[in-house]
């Protein structure tokens, strides 16, 4: 087994864990005592999360937690590498919050979950896992991912337990929309379903996507059935790194109606480009992800 220890007090910003995996930007991390997703706006937890990588097309689990101020981690491979890069623990949180605008409501978001860092996850998990998110709870969305896990995904034993590597798209492809359906997918079965195919055939690929300008991009990932804008903009906040993107979401819509109501355009594309703007530009997907956690858990709906 391989562990290691990286010092919270080396990092720009420092981390919230438990925030920055919980707070609806991912959902192919999991509480080891069950309970993802249940404990909103709770902080300070020291509890295990996993998820999976995969060295030379083999999946590997890969645990940590947030523990005395650092992060303990624990894998089968060397995986500090893959810890930063999915976590984004070299973002420098001050400076982008530097660029954050001065209203009373970004700052409040930013001091309630300061250190909650933006995720790197892979690409076809995010792809599948935002296609689910349609008109669901992030409870939801993320058990949906958790069936997909359990019902497709390859197993791998870690330290006396076996976790599910989150599926291929092979895997997925080779399914039915029945199977799916089965897994309380609804209408979006077909989606995953078509998508994964895309993906294994090589029909389309989410990572083509990385280089082009940011609205060239968000239009590459339309290609994929089940994924329009908000969607895509997900994609490209939480795993390809274009940290402007601002998906439209009901809590964001909510908050231009009454913090930036300049920004209702009338439509997504004019909208999202004057919402950037008003939230900082290069790093507005940082502040939209603070405001959409601060705003969601300060509410009664989860």
């Amino acid at each position: 087994m391989e562990q290691g220890v990286i010092d919270v007090g080396s990092l720009a910003g420092g981390i919230d864990l438990q925030a920055t995996v919980e707070s609806g930007q991912s959902y192919l991390w999991n509480r080891e005592d069950g309970t993802m997703y249940q404990r909103d706006g709770a902080t300070g937890s020291d509890a295990w999360y996993w998820t999976t990588v995969r060295r030379d097309g083999s999946p590997a689990v890969l645990r940590v937690r947030q523990r005395n101020g650092d992060l303990e981690w624990e894998s089968t491979v060397d995986a500090e590498r893959d810890l930063r890069r999915l976590l984004r623990l070299d973002d420098d949180l001050p400076a982008i919050r530097e660029t954050a605008p001065e209203d009373d409501v970004v700052q409040s978001a930013y001091d309630t979950f300061w250190g909650m860092r933006l995720v790197q996850d892979p690409p076809f998990g995010t792809l599948i896992s935002f296609i689910c998110s349609a008109q669901m709870r992030v409870a939801r969305i993320h058990s949906m991912q958790q069936s997909l896990r359990d019902a497709f995904g390859e197993a791998v034993e870690f330290d006396g337990r076996t976790y599910n590597a989150y599926p291929t798209a092979d895997a997925l492809a080779e399914t039915t929309e029945e199977r799916l359906r089965d897994l309380g997918l609804g209408y979006r079965a077909p989606y995953v379903q078509r998508t994964a195919e895309m993906v294994a055939t090589g029909e389309a690929d989410p990572e083509e996507t990385v280089g082009l300008s940011y609205e060239d991009a968000r239009k590459s990932l339309t290609r994929f059935v089940g994924v329009g804008d908000k969607v895509a903009d997900c994609i490209l906040l939480f795993s390809l790194g274009y940290l402007e993107a601002v998906p439209l979401d009901t809590w964001i819509r909510s908050t231009i109606e009454e913090y930036y109501p300049e920004c209702d355009r009338g439509n997504y594309t004019d909208t999202s480009r004057a919402i950037r703007d008003a939230l900082g530009g290069e790093y507005a997907g940082y502040t939209q992800t603070y405001l959409f956690h601060y705003l969601r858990t300060g509410s009664d709906e989860n």
